[in-house]
């Protein structure tokens, strides 16, 4: 491909994905941090009033942010790393497309596992533990396959990417669309099962987009990524990351911010 069509289509679709991902992060920490505290103080008249006009407007440019991030991110791997020159490193065995073929299969299985597993889940903690090594078996085989740590890096970050679109279209929003149905009274009022399987894989979400906004980062930092247990590295920083978010939960349940 020519060097400045490639150019002018990177910046196109980095462009695109920054501001997809701004617009879908950015809804996704108010849901948590502030709508999940506010929503607390409705009063069941309150709550019809509120819920049906601010959900909807919300999960509209909440689900296609994460749409339009998604479908950018690939290009942006597609286009980056497998005709890059950075999908591999000297010691590999295997071409780039032939690696970049077995990491997109390991994308696929990875939110299979994860959304076949949660959905058994009962001891949370437990579950935490097991996503945390299952992630750390993710990074470790791309990179003795070859993978470079660049590519590991941002192949851990589109299988979070993966795995929350695919909550945002395959479980939150389904469930979202029953929740307000619900409360405006055009359809019976689904289970409380729903509405917690929507909370809880909006929580995953939120936990997994800082580790994410790292991944989309990490190309500026050789450093981070190029040494040779960059795996590992990754992995302390999304544990970091983790315990970041849950500082965040715990500030958002306080009364701090609802001072002024």
């Amino acid at each position: 491909m020519d060097p400045n069509l490639t150019e002018y289509l990177n910046l196109v679709f980095r462009w695109v994905h920054v501001a997809a991902s701004i617009m879908w992060i950015g809804h996704l920490w108010f849901f948590n941090f502030v709508n999940a505290q506010v929503a607390k103080t409705y009063t069941p008249e309150s709550k019809k009033q509120v819920v049906p006009e601010l959900m909807p407007r919300a999960l509209y440019w909440f689900r296609w942010g994460a749409a339009y991030t998604w479908v950018t991110g690939f290009l942006l791997l597609f286009l980056v790393y497998w005709m890059g020159g950075v999908m591999i490193n000297d010691s590999a065995h295997m071409g780039p497309h032939a690696i970049g073929g077995i990491g997109l299969l390991a994308i696929i299985i990875g939110f299979v596992v994860y959304d076949l597993m949660w959905k058994s889940m009962k001891n949370e903690k437990a579950g935490v533990v097991i996503s945390f090594l299952l992630t750390a078996a993710f990074a470790f085989g791309l990179s003795r396959l070859g993978m470079s740590g660049r590519a590991v890096f941002i192949h851990v970050g589109v299988l979070f990417g993966t795995i929350m679109a695919a909550n945002v279209w395959m479980r939150i929003w389904p469930a979202q669309r029953k929740i307000i149905a619900g409360i405006k009274g055009t359809s019976p009022a689904p289970d409380a099962s729903v509405a917690a399987m929507a909370g809880l894989r909006s929580k995953h979400n939120t936990y997994m987009s800082v580790p994410l906004i790292l991944t989309m980062l990490s190309s500026h930092f050789p450093t981070v990524y190029g040494n040779d247990n960059g795996w590992a590295t990754l992995m302390v920083l999304i544990a970091v990351g983790w315990a970041a978010t849950k500082l965040l939960y715990i500030k958002a349940a306080s009364a701090a911010p609802g001072q002024y």
